[in-house]
């Protein structure tokens, strides 16, 4: 019979004697379940790009930015370049990590073959996975080239951790197809309160599909309270080492499965010591292309107070209506984020023009005790959404009358805005008021 090509088969101990089968369709059994749990994690955070590593390199990261040149140009003038610049930084080593399980035949006796191999062999993928995760949060949260900020809600920071992110990518000109966000489990479950959320599980992780804009938010404990990270999943990168590679040279087989071989498994019997020995072999490391292109915000709420939101006096006068907040408002009153009370129907409006002309509702409200340091001139309000203007800057008389024209639909918003950018967003519900029959008019 002619000599086999070691390196030609699937799995080399196929050829052995059937002793061996079992614990080859255990070795099967284990890849393939690691690599199914790593294709489903990867599907979820939208990974496209499993690189296998070459022998004798490295992980490398890069920063990139552009100083964009005036594009004001005379005719027939030079037009100068805009200079772009990608930077190399972050390196970092993709090393094998080797882990063995050992059972002995006292516990297969005791316990049975299903507790003492398979319950272990369990326990041991689950750990396998979990120490693939711990290391790429640690890459995460140790990124000193990230994108930082403080925002006062848990809201807020995952909204601008995403935006961050998108910003950057949108100034690279490359295309961001999904966002993925890291937060703390305590945080998510204190923002969520009652609310009926699906939470999946996979790879050991708790997720939220589609949640605060983000296309996957991860849920862990690995994350520290208060820190949302965000990065683009165009921005993950999986590098790996093929178990099968070289080692079968060394008289090392390890089990491996499909196209991308992300881990290796051996189990054997030693009967010098009466256990059944098992082996992982893996090199595994999520990665960020660009270490750039990764936000780190705060949540932080220290820093800006709450607006006090108010009624505006009932005789205040307005130097574009003869209407007085009496005339179209009473028994105003604002709680808890809601702003009850009766508005009345008023005919051509407050203003001969602009957003307070026409027939409608209208609302006066008074705004002060404003953050430490900050004055009207920091403070945006409005409605959202909005009939046409937006939010707008307070004036010294820190008051806004808005036209309301759906109170079920419409919210009032308030941004407080320091100059490091720390916000104080509050939001207030306008279901809760009255308004008068126009027919009854």
């Amino acid at each position: 019979m002619p000599a086999t090509n070691v390196e030609t088969l699937t799995n080399p101990r196929d050829s052995l004697p059937n002793v061996y089968t079992n614990i080859t369709a255990r070795e099967l059994d284990f890849v393939t379940r690691f690599g199914k749990n790593w294709e489903a994690l990867r599907e979820v955070l939208g990974i496209m790009r499993p690189i296998k590593k070459q022998a004798g390199t490295q992980l490398k990261s890069y920063t990139a930015s552009i100083a964009l040149e005036s594009g004001d140009v005379d005719p027939g003038c030079v037009i100068p370049y805009s200079k772009a610049t990608v930077a190399q930084v972050g390196y970092a080593d993709l090393t094998l990590k080797k882990y063995a399980k050992a059972v002995p035949v006292e516990d297969v006796d005791k316990y049975g073959v299903q507790v003492a191999v398979e319950k272990t062999d369990d326990a041991f993928l689950n750990e396998l996975q979990t120490v693939v995760m711990d290391n790429f949060y640690n890459n995460l949260t140790g990124n000193t080239y990230a994108m930082t900020g403080a925002y006062s809600s848990f809201q807020m920071a995952v909204s601008m951790a995403i935006g961050k992110v998108r910003d950057k990518f949108k100034k690279m000109h490359r295309d961001v197809s999904s966002v993925v966000t890291f937060v703390n489990t305590l945080d998510v479950y204190e923002y969520l309160g009652g609310a009926s959320v699906t939470i999946q599980n996979l790879f050991g992780i708790e997720y939220i599909k589609n949640f605060i804009g983000a296309e996957t938010m991860i849920i862990t404990s690995e994350i520290e309270r208060g820190k949302v990270i965000a990065i683009p999943a165009d921005n993950l990168v999986l590098y790996y080492v093929d178990p099968s590679t070289e080692f079968a040279k060394l008289g090392l087989v390890y089990t491996t499965d499909g196209v991308t071989n992300l881990i290796g498994f051996h189990a054997q019997g030693n009967y010098g010591t009466a256990v059944g020995e098992s082996f992982a072999l893996m090199g595994m490391n999520l990665w960020y292309e660009y270490a750039d292109g990764v936000a780190i915000v705060d949540i932080d709420d220290s820093f800006l107070t709450d607006l006090t939101v108010a009624p505006d006096d009932p005789t205040a006068t307005y130097p574009w209506t003869d209407k007085k907040p009496s005339d179209f408002q009473s028994n105003v009153a604002v709680s808890g984020g809601k702003i009850t009370g009766e508005l009345k129907f008023m005919e051509g409006g407050l203003s001969p023009s602009g957003p307070l002309s026409g027939d409608g509702y209208f609302l006066a409200l008074k705004f002060d005790n404003f953050s430490s340091g900050l004055t009207y001139a920091n403070v945006k309000v409005g409605l959202q959404p909005s009939a046409g203007t937006g939010l707008v800057t307070l004036d010294s008389d820190k008051n806004a009358v808005f036209k309301i024209s759906d109170k079920n639909t419409q919210k009032l918003k308030t941004v407080q805005e320091d100059a490091n950018g720390h916000k104080n967003i509050q939001y207030f519900d306008l279901s809760n008021l009255e308004l008068e029959d126009p027919e009854g008019v």
